[in-house]
């Protein structure tokens, strides 16, 4: 049997975990077209929410509506690469054979695009992009754009952003939907060059509900034929924490513990939970604690002592610092989803496991 579990970096699971909602709002804005706040998104979450098959899934359903969808991101080359992606996507859209909407359209139509590429290969960007956009918007079809881990030193992404606000305002048929950390994408929107974007839907990928979670696991085995004793899948849904790719690590390790056996047994939970905590940290927690200041590493470990919830002014006190000193760690490290808030002005970790690898590294 196949294994159904998929924690590689961008593949669409099997059965997606508590996205519904947003993928229903994205839909309609994507069948009503031009006007819709939702055309101009950003996904913003920590590593291991599932940002980057979002993004695929976003991508499927403007196709559903008719519209073409191009992939990047924010990297050296991502304007050009817009373009090449746009054309092609367009010619193989506005095919004679295509059984898509435009499936009557004639090659003249193709070849339009490509004679707005030849002629129009000295002009700047803008230009490009827009006889592009011009030619879609004569045959109805809208464009998506999607940019994963966006960052603001890549003074290309700023540019994207600030031609797109031309674009809507020229009543262009386009979407942009960006994705990235909570840093990154802090400090995107408070450039002065693209504050337009601040007016964009923000859509933070909170953790997903256990009831979600344990829907997602029933699911996605008895797709193959197996199933979760009660035991089990208590457990693999403890061990997920709410993420979407520690869901899918759990539940591929075991899997592959519980091999030809119908019923997934607690020992083949135990040993597949053990082996994802190793990849899960391998892939997640130890890109993230690099990344951290010193003073952010302070902040959290002054947050063991704490049980569940911390408050900024136990954590101050244990690093010999003000409150004001220890907020704006506090900042930093909301910023980063290393932790989240919690009722009554307190916080907590943010990233499962993140508790226990600082424990064992300290």
């Amino acid at each position: 049997m196949k294994n159904p579990f998929t924690p590689t970096f961008g593949i669409v699971p099997m059965v997606l975990a508590g996205r519904r909602e947003l993928l229903h709002h994205m839909h309609n804005a994507f069948e009503r077209g031009i006007g819709d706040p939702n055309l101009s998104s950003i996904l913003i979450g920590p590593r291991g929410t599932g940002k980057t098959a979002l993004l695929s899934c976003i991508g499927a359903e403007a196709k559903k509506c008719g519209w073409i969808c191009v992939d990047t991101v924010a990297m050296e080359g991502m304007l050009e690469d817009i373009i090449q992606q746009s054309l092609r996507a367009a010619e193989e859209f506005l095919a004679p054979k295509s059984d898509k909407k435009l499936s009557g359209v004639t090659v003249g139509g193709v070849l339009g695009l490509s004679w707005v590429q030849q002629v129009k290969e000295e002009a700047n960007w803008r230009i490009r992009m827009s006889g592009i956009l011009d030619e879609l918007k004569k045959k109805d079809i809208g464009l998506l754009i999607t940019v994963d881990e966006v960052r603001v030193d890549v003074p290309e992404m700023i540019q994207l952003a600030s031609f797109y606000q031309l674009f809507v305002r020229e009543n262009a048929k386009i979407s942009l939907v960006l994705a990235g950390l909570p840093g990154q994408v802090h400090q995107m929107l408070t450039h002065k060059e693209v504050s337009f974007l601040r007016r964009a839907r923000q859509h933070v990928l909170d953790r997903i509900s256990d009831r979600e979670i344990r829907e997602a696991f029933r699911k996605t085995v008895e797709s193959e034929a197996k199933a979760f004793s009660p035991e089990a899948l208590d457990m693999a849904v403890n061990a997920s924490g709410g993420f979407a790719y520690m869901m899918q690590l759990v539940g591929y390790f075991i899997w592959e513990e519980s091999g030809a056996s119908e019923v997934i047994s607690e020992d083949c939970a135990a040993e597949g939970i053990r082996q994802a905590q190793i990849d899960f940290q391998n892939g997640v927690l130890d890109s993230t604690w690099r990344e951290l200041s010193k003073g952010d590493r302070a902040f959290l470990i002054a947050m063991l002592p704490d049980p569940k919830y911390s408050t900024l002014t136990k954590v101050a006190k244990r690093m010999g610092k003000t409150s004001g000193y220890a907020s704006t760690y506090k900042s930093r490290l909301l910023l980063a989803g290393a932790i989240e808030e919690q009722p009554g002005e307190t916080f907590a970790y943010a990233i499962p496991s993140l508790r226990d690898y600082i424990e064992k590294i300290r």
